[in-house]
């Protein structure tokens, strides 16, 4: 009876779903895989997405940012064999403007989308949002099109991407694999999943089929009509694991291929790793609507910092890289490997300072929201409706 206690002492230090992520201490990504049952990313799948797509791979490749997968090699061995495949992330839309940790999932997939030429489709899911964050329909609708002009700005591809809305677009091809995902799905299971309790509406228990049939080409009989064996990989952070897991077991079962994922660490907050940047605490954050002078004073009053209590310290034990917030921040944003390199051998062995690792960070988050912010003001209301026709994409594969 000890030892189990002990063990769900255990389980209970982190915690992560599609709707919390907290930990008591550092997010042990290790024990993750293990619970959630994916495989590591290694470097051979790096070397291989460069050799098949003849570019240098993304940032958040090189340097694990997304660091665990499903099947990739699957999705990797049908591209070879000249067998396309598509992309499907999404968005669920619950504040007006996006935090840097939106856009890692949709820098990436832009990558993607440029270096394998595959057709993507974005679901905005507005009505999860109305349901778990108390929002009206309509104000979950007018924030999927905000955020919609965000993920516009990105520089998706228009010939390439088709952006729905689950309140607009949910029917037909779509809906009836929603039913047909929901017939196999017992109601044990998806407490048992997603850990639903009897005080849940059954709003909420019965949304994991919106999720999971944009991973299925009939879903979208505009686009992929007579595609149904077409393949699909899912970019996306690791705590969206479980709706694919619940995919996954389903799909053979209705004739579809198992989608496939490639899945990221989780952007820490700015005042340490013991959770993800949320949007429901503005200081934990850095929004792609913030000012210079905000990012300067979240940067320099929040960031934790892995520096001594002392420059004397610092400089005789240097910072501790494992836990520095700034250093972190800079691992996924700067773009030049040497220079990220240089910092991270100075910072850890005390010669730099952590205010000068500030400095540089505040530079880089700076240029970074200031040409999100440029684009996403020559974002129109008629680009977004663009971008969410229901049309054909006749050169998506081109």
């Amino acid at each position: 009876m000890e030892k189990e206690t002990k063990a769900d002492e255990e389980e209970q230090t982190q915690v992560i779903n599609p709707w919390e992520v907290s930990a008591k201490g550092k997010i042990d990504y290790d024990k993750l895989i293990d619970q959630f049952g994916c495989q590591r990313l290694d470097q051979s799948f790096v070397d291989r997405v460069h050799r098949l797509t003849n570019r240098i791979p993304h940032i958040f490749l090189r340097r694990n940012v997304f660091f665990a997968h499903r099947d990739l090699n699957e999705i990797l061995d049908a591209y070879e064999r000249d067998e396309k495949f598509y992309l499907y992330t999404g968005r669920g839309p619950s504040s007006e403007a996006l935090h840097l940790g939106h856009l890692v999932p949709f820098m990436f997939t832009k990558y993607l989308q440029e270096a394998f030429k595959v057709p993507l489709v974005i679901q905005l899911t507005d009505d999860e949002k109305c349901m778990w964050k108390n929002l009206t329909v309509e104000e979950s609708k007018r924030l999927a099109r905000e955020n919609a002009k965000d993920i516009i700005a990105c520089g998706f591809d228009v010939s390439r991407t088709f952006i729905f809305s689950d309140f607009d677009y949910v029917g037909g091809a779509f809906y009836e694999n929603m039913v047909k995902v929901a017939k196999c799905v017992t109601y044990n299971k998806v407490v048992g999943i997603f850990g639903f309790t009897g005080e849940d509406h059954i709003g909420k228990i019965s949304f994991p089929p919106v999720q999971a049939v944009p991973s299925f080409p009939s879903s979208f009989p505009h686009l992929f009509s007579g595609k149904d064996k077409l393949r699909c990989l899912i970019p996306c952070a690791i705590d969206q694991d479980p709706y694919f897991r619940m995919t996954r077991d389903v799909a053979p079962r209705l004739g579809y291929n198992k989608p496939a994922l490639i899945e990221s660490l989780f952007f820490p907050a700015l005042q340490g790793q013991t959770g993800k940047m949320s949007a429901s605490d503005a200081n934990s954050a850095i929004y792609v609507t913030d000012s210079q002078k905000a990012i300067k004073e979240k940067v320099n009053r929040y960031a934790f910092s892995g520096g001594q209590d002392s420059i004397e310290n610092h400089r005789k034990y240097g910072a501790n890289l494992e836990v520095d917030i700034p250093f972190k921040y800079l691992s996924f944003f700067l773009e030049d490997d040497e220079e990220l390199e240089h910092i991270r051998k100075e910072y850890g062995s005390g010669r730099m300072l952590t205010g000068e690792v500030k400095k540089r960070l505040i530079e880089v988050l700076t240029g970074i929201v200031e040409r999100h912010r440029a684009a996403r003001a020559a974002v129109t209301d008629e680009m977004v409706d663009a971008f969410m026709a229901v049309r054909p994409l006749p050169n998506m594969f081109a």
